[in-house]
């Protein structure tokens, strides 16, 4: 079996499962969003999203591929390219830190270490660009087809709480202690994959 991580680009979005490429939650404000699905102009301000995110700061998603078929994938930018950060009772995100948005794995795909490939992946990434840290809004319910990263799933991978919220807690997790054992990524992704998966707490969209 063949594992592939890559930067999401504007030429493998499409490869995103089908609600997610139209998905605008944390792109735009909560009024731009619900307009521009109201319009059907989701997609395409997703990927105007993409595009200048790409452009004026840098990779900001990742997808894994397993034997050439999308498996799952993350998004991450700085809170200030998310408009959505601001809208969260545990706001704002630390201005050190990059805003993880989503993460999601395919249900067939679950448990078999790719969400942490995933989280390694993007820490890998946010380290080489002098990134102190990334931080994300956890949902405590998880609720099914969610647009957010269950909080549960965020600990297991070394999240730590630093507001903590009935429903939505901001949570961080220091690239330092992330990427302490080895620069070799292949080492660190070892010792990642050898130890829990939860990816199951990964909700299908």
């Amino acid at each position: 079996m063949s594992r592939r991580l890559v930067n999401i680009t504007l030429d493998n979005l499409g490869d995103l499962p089908h609600r997610c490429r139209g998905c605008v939650f944390w792109e735009l404000d909560p009024v731009s969003g619900e307009r521009a699905a109201s319009t059907g102009d989701a997609a395409l301000e997703k990927e105007a999203w993409t595009s200048s995110t790409l452009l004026e700061w840098g990779s900001c998603g990742k997808i894994v591929y397993v034997d050439g078929v999308p498996a799952g994938f993350v998004m991450y930018a700085p809170p200030l390219y998310v408009p959505r950060s601001v809208a969260f009772p545990t706001s704002p995100v630390s201005a050190d830190a990059v805003l993880l948005m989503t993460a999601h794995i395919l249900p067939e795909f679950a448990g078999g270490g790719l969400g942490r490939m995933l989280v390694q992946g993007v820490a890998k990434d946010l380290t080489r660009r002098a990134v102190k840290a990334i931080e994300a809004f956890g949902d405590l319910k998880g609720e099914e087809g969610g647009c957010m990263v269950p909080a549960d799933y965020l600990l297991s991978v070394g999240f730590k709480t630093v507001r903590p919220h009935h429903r939505y807690p901001r949570l961080r997790l220091e690239l330092k202690s992330a990427l302490s054992w080895r620069e070799d990524v292949e080492v660190a992704l070892e010792r990642l994959l050898g130890s829990m998966t939860p990816e199951g707490a990964l909700r299908p969209v």
